[in-house]
């Protein structure tokens, strides 16, 4: 079976959503390394100092400091931005304009509510 994405970035400040997502990521051999950064401050530094470089993104929204919007004002800012990145916004939001905002944002491939699930990754890998 062929690896859809060889790093994907997965960016949340909740350990234990980190850990399901994670293991999600794993069992369904989505990418060929994982990399966990806990806040979007540590993410934009991690991203423009090029210790990594994903090809696929799964962001939360809400989180201290720095918010998944303010990530993505941020990430637009930097060369990486022009890569084509896909980025899938993870969130436990029920709030529609999360959603809105989400759907308006050019660098959002989808809006995926969490937890991930396996059928939620099948879609989004074809």
């Amino acid at each position: 079976m062929t690896v859809p994405f060889k790093t994907c970035l997965l960016i949340d400040d909740n350990y234990i959503d980190n850990f399901v997502t994670r293991r999600v990521l794993e069992a369904n051999n989505f990418a060929e390394k994982i990399i966990v950064r806990q806040s979007s401050t540590e993410a934009i530094q991690s991203l423009k100092d090029g210790s990594v470089n994903p090809d696929v993104i799964f962001l939360d929204i809400r989180m201290p400091v720095m918010d998944g919007f303010e990530f993505l004002h941020e990430y637009d800012g930097l060369d990486i931005a022009k890569k084509g990145i896909k980025i899938y916004m993870l969130s436990s939001s029920l709030d529609p304009t999360d959603i809105r905002t989400s759907a308006d944002n050019k660098h959002i491939t989808q809006f995926i509510h969490k937890p991930l699930t396996n059928k939620a990754l099948e879609e989004i890998s074809i």
